[in-house]
């Protein structure tokens, strides 16, 4: 069981450098999406009895689905009330995004948000837009 838990802990602690920040300069994002991310997955694997194999400990009719989704709407309800508190400020449009994204979809999620982002920067308030004319001869 030590060794199942030391693998778990290095898996968590190495995923936090393939965590997507919405903005790459502030670090703490990204150890809050890391931290939240981990609470969840030990969410997870509690509702089932700490069990990695075939059964499951708990008898209270929830499935493996049950809990992926009740886990995952915690991280993605949980994530960003966090995240405002530990940067002391509102979070961006495009940052709550990046957080939900990456309780949907880890890893992966954030950074089909920033793509997204960076492809439509109309979608960003307040943010200038440039205008590209064309020269007519």
């Amino acid at each position: 069981m030590n060794k199942k838990l030391s693998v778990f802990a290095a898996v968590v602690a190495a995923s936090a450098f393939f965590c997507q920040g919405a903005d790459a300069r502030d670090v703490r994002l990204k150890v809050v999406q890391a931290g939240v991310g981990a609470a969840s997955t030990a969410g997870y694997f509690a509702i089932g009895g700490w069990q990695w194999n075939n059964g499951w400990r708990y008898n209270g009719g929830l499935t493996r689905l049950g809990a992926g989704v009740i886990t995952t709407m915690g991280c993605a309800a949980i994530t960003p009330m966090v995240a405002t508190v530990v940067l002391n400020r509102p979070l961006t449009m495009r940052e709550g995004h990046v957080v939900f994204a990456d309780c949907v979809l880890p890893f992966v999620g954030g950074w089909l948000v920033n793509a997204a982002y960076d492809a439509h920067p109309e979608w960003e308030p307040g943010k200038p837009i440039k205008k590209h004319h064309k020269k007519t001869m």
